[in-house]
């Protein structure tokens, strides 16, 4: 089986959240790791798994990445395209099975989740969510990871992939 994990980093978080998604998938799937930003295309994938950063309570915009740069270095080439527009230009993915994640604040209460804005993006593109959006968080702005996030992101995705793991049963049947 086949998974893609496209995400948007400015500052490299989001890039360590997906990077442990996907150890997390492990045997399971044949990875993809892939920037919004390059546009990948999902054709021949069992599942999405889609990420960014929380800016303005959403999916980054350009006028927010843009003001993200101003408080630490971007990665070259990170403020021009993100997960919003990434999901702007995909065509329908009917029963693609995907799932959502975000780094935020460590804060007790954010309003608003990139996680939450794409996994609503993608259920109308038909995908089938096969989590709920799920959120990593960072220290400030530029990070680092709230220490731990890393193994729980690891942890979230070896859940999605156990939910794949071939199930046989008593008549030597395999199904998931």
């Amino acid at each position: 089986m086949k998974a893609l994990v496209v995400y948007e980093s400015l500052f490299g978080n989001t890039e360590a959240i997906a990077r442990a998604i996907a150890d997390g998938l492990g045997d399971a799937f044949e990875v993809r790791l892939a920037e919004a930003r390059e546009i990948p295309s999902a054709d021949g994938a069992d599942l999405l798994i889609a990420g960014a950063p929380t800016h303005a309570f959403g999916l980054s915009r350009p006028g927010t990445r843009k003001d993200a740069a101003r408080q630490g270095e971007v990665r070259p080439g990170t403020a021009d395209v993100g997960l919003r527009e990434y999901l702007d230009v995909s065509p329908a993915l009917p029963g693609l099975a995907a799932a959502t994640f975000d780094t935020r604040i460590n804060k007790t209460f954010v309003p608003g989740s990139a996680a939450h804005k794409a996994h609503r993006r993608l259920r109308r593109l038909g995908c089938r969510m096969v989590r709920g959006p799920e959120s990593f968080r960072v220290e400030g702005t530029t990070g680092p990871l709230v220490a731990g996030e890393l193994e729980r992101a690891r942890n979230w995705a070896s859940g999605i992939a156990a939910d794949w793991s071939p199930v046989v049963t008593a008549e030597g049947q395999r199904r998931r």
